[in-house]
């Protein structure tokens, strides 16, 4: 299963939901979604503007829990 990973990366810069949501003018409720691990699509231009804004790849902000692939 695909996760994100935001939570672990805004967390360590102090960084808090809402001012990355506003930072990226991006809605704050899929902001927080993404934040927890809630989405179940991740549009393109949100991802987009997270790595751009985090300067990160795609890669860090989404992730492969193998082990919930697995159990499926």
């Amino acid at each position: 299963m695909i996760r994100s990973n935001l939570k672990k990366l805004i967390e360590p810069k102090g960084l808090s939901v809402r001012k990355v949501a506003r930072d990226i003018n991006y809605r704050l409720g899929s902001v927080q979604d993404m934040y927890n691990d809630q989405m179940e699509r991740y549009p393109r231009e949100l991802l987009t503007k997270l790595c751009v804004y985090l300067e990160c790849n795609i890669g860090d902000l989404l992730v492969l829990d193998e082990e919930k692939t697995t159990e499926e």
